[in-house]
């Protein structure tokens, strides 16, 4: 399994440094990697999508006004 980005690289080597993962393990996926130019990361992060505001309908705002107004009368 050769290594996909840099990112994942170093995050295997500090795995190896924590005893983790085995020295050959990350050896073996060094080599297959090869001297390839990686990118840093596979994918950007995905922005964050921004929900669109609810509408409200004509016949939910008259629901809330006559509400509204009932208890004003109370």
């Amino acid at each position: 399994m050769p290594f996909k980005s840099k990112a994942q690289r170093r995050k295997f080597a500090e795995l190896l440094v924590e005893g983790k993962i085995k020295p050959e393990a990350y050896e073996r996926w060094n080599v297959e990697t090869g001297s390839k130019k990686l990118p840093e990361r596979v994918r950007p992060k995905a922005k964050r999508k921004v929900k669109p505001k609810k509408r409200v309908t004509r016949k939910k705002r008259r629901a809330v006004k006559s509400a509204a107004r009932g208890r004003k009368r109370s």
